[in-house]
């Protein structure tokens, strides 16, 4: 009796042995897989709200998000360094030919903003242009105070600059055809949307441009030709800087990032993405 009691507990024991060894083999085939984000600091907080809520839903995967500017977007799909690229601009005629996919996940203005005292509440286009150029540098030029102007930047690369330096005329092209930035060189340039915002609320007398999407109460946004920087008024086209938030792909897509992306352009992601204070695009 005692002999097949001590088989029956040997069986047993071999028995766990072997299923701890099957669970580990499972959990083998469950190990999450990443997908790298790299690209634009302005959809940078868009992307990880939304991949905090896919990760709930896919335990699986695992959404890596970094910073780093559009061209840093591009730049990493061009590597192979990252599954998906993000850009806050329109992809560029010389960077086609590396990028096969794009999806635009949301649109955005482009809000510009001075510190909260600032008493000046509307500009026209053609005044931005001439303040960030430099043509006009005091603040009583524009219907201000007589204190000069802190202008305030992006880093070359941000989508952000790229988009509100086309649409403002700030970038032209020289008699070779290449475009000319020609932001004042006496700028504060700053590296990403929150570093703009912080700069702005704690320097009075400046200027800066920040995704709609990241506007607070630390700063003050103003009215272009008239128009609110608002939702409402980017989707009737009212408020004329605005942008898409677009993530391109290179060669090959991994599942997983259609997986992310597909959750995306659900109407949970849209949702989601309005919640967040940007523009569905469905």
């Amino acid at each position: 009796m005692k002999k097949i009691l001590v088989i029956c507990l040997i069986c047993i024991f071999t028995f766990t042995i072997m299923s701890g060894c099957d669970n580990s083999k499972n959990t083998q085939n469950d190990i999450e897989k990443n997908v790298v984000i790299v690209g634009s600091t302005s959809v940078q907080p868009l992307s990880e709200s939304l991949a905090e809520a896919f990760m709930k839903k896919n335990r699986n995967i695992s959404i890596v998000i970094k910073g780093g500017g559009s061209a840093q977007g591009v730049k990493a799909i061009q590597q192979k360094n990252a599954d998906l690229g993000a850009l806050s601009r329109e992809v560029k005629d010389e960077e086609s030919s590396y990028i096969t996919e794009e999806f635009i996940i949301a649109s955005d203005g482009v809000a510009v903003i001075t510190h909260s005292s600032n008493n000046v509440d509307n500009m026209s286009i053609d005044q931005i242009k001439k303040i960030y150029t430099g043509e006009i540098k005091n603040w009583k030029e524009v219907g201000g105070n007589d204190a000069p102007i802190i202008v305030v930047t992006r880093e070359m690369g941000s989508g952000t600059r790229a988009s509100f330096s086309e649409i403002t005329g700030i970038l032209t092209k020289n008699n070779s055809g290449e475009e000319v930035d020609e932001t004042t060189k006496s700028a504060l340039i700053q590296n990403s949307t929150e570093a703009v915002k912080k700069a702005v609320a704690e320097t009075p007398n400046s200027i800066g441009y920040i995704s709609l999407g990241s506007l607070g109460d630390s700063v003050k946004a103003l009215r272009i030709e008239g128009k609110e920087p608002s939702r409402e008024n980017v989707i009737d086209g009212e408020y004329k800087i605005s942008r898409p938030f677009i993530y391109i792909a290179g060669n090959e897509i991994s599942s997983e990032s259609q997986k992310f992306i597909q959750y995306i352009l659900s109407e949970d992601g849209q949702h989601l993405v309005e919640e967040m204070g940007f523009i569905p695009v469905i």
